[in-house]
């Protein structure tokens, strides 16, 4: 005679820890592309390198590093401007392409960190 079992999956808890998990790994990122961003941000006075910060909407998993100089988005896109070594136009983008991978890792670390 066979026998029937039923199993039910609460994954309520879950869910709310990979949330947790994901809303900080991308926190931890997005810190990450600051720093790196800062290493090429033109910088003459300082102004719009510490003019950088990050944002995280964690109720949409969402993420922003800004500028916030009246020049920034002229800074960036200008590639005819002249800089100190080492300093350019794309400083967010050109990171942003670079750091993917570990941006990526330290979101999935902090997953999978969540999940212990």
């Amino acid at each position: 005679m066979p026998q029937r079992s039923t199993l039910k999956l609460n994954t309520g808890d879950l869910d709310a820890r990979l949330e947790k998990g994901a809303v900080k790994g991308l926190g931890i990122a997005l810190e990450h592309l600051l720093q790196a961003s800062r290493e090429e941000v033109p910088h003459e006075e300082g102004t719009l390198e510490r003019s950088g910060t990050t944002s995280v909407d964690a109720s949409a998993l969402e993420g922003a590093v800004s500028y916030d100089t009246p020049y920034a988005v002229i800074q960036h896109e200008a590639l005819d401007f002249k800089h100190d070594a080492g300093r350019k136009a794309k400083y967010l983008e050109d990171p942003f392409d670079a750091e993917a991978g570990t941006m990526n890792e330290l979101i999935a670390a902090q997953v999978r960190r969540s999940l212990r």
